[in-house]
């Protein structure tokens, strides 16, 4: 089992040490980021478990990066550390999509705890079913293929990942920048042909069917449709 991997932006490098060093010890994977544009880099590029997010940062505040990634990521759980104990600083954070609420100073083995029982949580939810309806079509993410009237077609690694990606962001918009960011690991204008060129093969996989349909949204990124 790999270990938990934790998105940490706080802009306190002591604190920063402390908690790295600490975690690291419990086995966790920890990742610092010392402002809210670095942390939203880091997560653009790679697979999180949980997020500790400190409010007051420069470049982009706490509240500002929960915003961004819960725009990515619906169900990462996010804690939120603040020096400010005000009930209104509270209600946003989780009013934004935050899980917790930690004010400073904190015991790092409160802050322990805390991350062991969102991770429970999360855990602890239903499986997603790894074959995926599209309309008529069979999506089943382990084996790599889709099924279409009944003919199972074989896609590629790459194909899957973004059709994944995709499928995560049904009827909402896939930024273009971040699904090269996860799955290519940057945004370099080679990879984005490459990743014109995978769409382009997805859709002619559907192309039989009008109910599913993967549109541009100009300067975004892409969006799967699918009606009724």
């Amino acid at each position: 089992m790999e270990p938990v991997n934790i998105l940490f932006a706080e802009d306190d490098v002591n604190l920063g040490k402390v908690l790295t060093t600490y975690l690291t010890g419990k086995g966790y994977t920890i990742q610092h980021a010392t402002n809210g544009e670095i942390a939203y880099e880091m997560f653009c590029k790679d697979d999180f478990d949980i997020c500790i997010i400190d409010v007051m940062m420069p470049l982009m505040d706490g509240f500002t990066l929960a915003q961004e990634i819960r725009k990515l990521d619906k169900k990462i759980p996010i804690i939120f550390l603040t020096a400010k104990n005000l009930q209104e600083d509270m209600i946003k954070g989780l009013s934004i999509g935050g899980d917790d609420y930690i004010t400073k100073p904190f015991s790092i083995e409160v802050l322990l705890a805390r991350i062991q029982a969102l991770l429970r949580r999360a855990n602890s939810q239903e499986p997603v079913d790894e074959v995926i309806k599209l309309g008529d079509v069979q999506f089943d993410k382990m084996k790599q293929t889709l099924t279409i009237k009944g003919e199972e077609k074989k896609i590629t690694t790459r194909e899957a990942e973004l059709l994944q990606m995709l499928i995560d962001k049904k009827n909402d918009v896939l930024e273009r920048g971040y699904a090269l960011k996860k799955i290519w690991g940057d945004d370099s204008y080679y990879n984005a042909r490459n990743m014109d060129v995978y769409i382009t093969k997805l859709r002619k996989y559907f192309k039989g069917e009008p109910n599913i349909q993967i549109i541009n949204v100009h300067g975004i990124g892409f969006k799967l449709v699918i009606s009724d």
